[in-house]
C-alpha cells in the first residue's frame, strides 16, 4: 500500500492468524510504502490524532516517518506509557482516547492549537515555531503543504477538476499541484481521478481531534 504523507500521529491496531498487534505510527513527510505491513487476511483499526496532541511518553519528533511496535498486546488489552488499556475496535476508539486525555498520557499544546485556529499568541514568533516543532516534529509550513496536499487528492478522487482544485487550494498553477501531489501523495491527477497506482492510505484510520 502507497503511504501518504500526513502531519498526524496515531494508534493502530491488527489481527492477523490469529493474534493482536498494536503500534504507534508517526507524521509521514514524504510519500512511499505504508510503514506498518499489509498482510493479507489482516483487519485493521486506526485512530488519528490531531495535530498538537502527544504521546506523553515518546516525543512526536521521534517518530517521524517511523514509528514504535507495542509490547504484551494481545486481543483484551495492549501496554502504553506503563499501563494496560482495553484494545479498541471501531466503536470503541473515542472511549480509548477520553480515557487516554484524562490519565495524561496523551496530551496537548495549547499554543499550538491556539495557532492552528489561527489565533496569534503573545509571545515571538521563534518561540511559537520551537513549540509547535516540539509538538509535532514538522515545521507549520509542512504541516500546510501536507493537509493542503491531502486536500487536494480527496478533492480529485471525488471527480473535482484539476483545475478547481488550484483555485479551491490556492496552489500556483497545475505545475504546483502535481508537484505536491508527486511529493506527498504519490499519485498523478490523472490516477487519483480513475482510481489508478494501485491501494492508497489517504483515510486509513478515525481521525479525533482530542
Amino acid at each position: 500500500m502507497t503511504s501518504v504523507a500526513g502531519a498526524r500521529w496515531g494508534l493502530v491496531f491488527w489481527e492477523q492468524a490469529g493474534r493482536t498487534y498494536a503500534g504507534v505510527t508517526g507524521p509521514e513527510t514524504r510519500t512511499g510504502t505504508a510503514p506498518v505491513p499489509v498482510p493479507e487476511g489482516a483487519t485493521f483499526t486506526g485512530i488519528e490524532f490531531a495535530v498538537g496532541t502527544s504521546l506523553r511518553s515518546v516525543p512526536t519528533p521521534a517518530l517521524v516517518d517511523g514509528g514504535i511496535r507495542l509490547p504484551d498486546t494481545t486481543r483484551r488489552t495492549f501496554r502504553l506509557d506503563g499501563a494496560r488499556w482495553e484494545t479498541p475496535g471501531p466503536d470503541d476508539a473515542e472511549a480509548l482516547v477520553d480515557g487516554l486525555v484524562r490519565a495524561g498520557t496523551v496530551v496537548r499544546d495549547l499554543l499550538v492549537a491556539e495557532v492552528l485556529r489561527g489565533h496569534r499568541p503573545a509571545v515571538s514568533r521563534r518561540t511559537v515555531e520551537r513549540r509547535f516543532r516540539a509538538a509535532t516534529g514538522l515545521t507549520r509550513g509542512v504541516v500546510r503543504q501536507i493537509e493542503r496536499a491531502r486536500a487536494a487528492a480527496e478533492l480529485l478522487a471525488a471527480g473535482d477538476p484539476a483545475p478547481d482544485v488550484v483555485a479551491k487550494l490556492d496552489y500556483f498553477d497545475e505545475p504546483h499541484l502535481a508537484r505536491a501531489l508527486r511529493s506527498y501523495v504519490g499519485r498523478t491527477v490523472r490516477q487519483l481521478r480513475e482510481g489508478g497506482g494501485g491501494a492508497i492510505a489517504l483515510d486509513l484510520g478515525q481521525r479525533l481531534t482530542s
